[in-house]
């Protein structure tokens, strides 16, 4: 049976002991203390409408820094495209663009409360957007959450060939550039296999989560460190 949440409480179950492939909680709130309390055990809200679900799926898809792949494909697309890549400096527009219903999918679960959740996470540092420009355009991008060494990839979009994927490479070349060890993909998905992630147990993906948060790497708010593809 699913456990429910105190709300007088920030206590989650011990995440080895969720469900594979369900819920492991429901209910609580999105504060940025429950949700920080949250990443660091391995456990991430994913919900369409109330109550909150809290997740920890196994296996998990997870990509450590020096193991990204850029195929061919990509690679030409890095040295074509005009794009410029920023950091932090337009938070609130990428996470809204993650939320815009895709083809095949027109509901969302990044809707109001994640998305005031998450903006306060960045207003405290804690969470961040890695943003695709061109021509001073935003047309790609992601958003996360940083913990120690470790950051935790929520969702990304593309309004331009190949930017959201332009995005994560920058991403990944920051991550590995300030000693970051781990990105949780949380869920299998092809678009992530294609650039090196993979499924690693629960079990394990909780070590190295461990691990990479003890590196103790401040929270705060990224230089924009403008840097462009080509």
């Amino acid at each position: 049976m699913i456990a429910w949440l105190a709300s007088d409480s920030l206590a989650f179950p011990a995440a080895e002991e969720g469900p594979p492939d369900a819920p492991l909680a429901a209910g609580g709130d999105l504060s940025t203390a429950r949700l920080l309390r949250a990443y660091a055990a391995g456990i991430f809200p994913w919900y369409n409408e109330p109550p909150i679900l809290w997740w920890s799926p196994d296996p998990r898809m997870v990509l450590a820094p020096d193991e990204l792949r850029i195929n061919r494909s990509l690679a030409k697309a890095m040295r074509r495209l005009d794009y410029t890549i920023r950091f932090d400096t337009a938070f609130s527009a990428v996470i809204h663009a993650c939320a815009s219903p895709r083809a095949g999918h027109p509901g969302t679960w990044i809707h109001a409360e994640m998305i005031t959740a998450y903006e306060e996470l960045f207003c405290r540092g804690h969470a961040h957007s890695v943003e695709t420009w061109q021509d001073g355009v935003l047309v790609g991008g992601l958003y996360g959450v940083a913990l120690g060494g470790a950051f935790f990839g929520e969702s990304m979009f593309s309004a331009a060939s190949y930017a959201s994927k332009i995005a994560f490479v920058g991403l990944v070349a920051r991550l590995r550039a300030v000693g970051f060890t781990l990105i949780d993909c949380q869920v299998p998905s092809d678009h992530m296999a294609s650039l090196g992630a993979r499924l690693m147990p629960r079990r394990d993906f909780l070590h190295h989560l461990r691990q990479a948060i003890g590196l103790g790497i401040a929270a705060g708010r990224w230089a924009a460190a403008p840097e462009t593809s080509s």
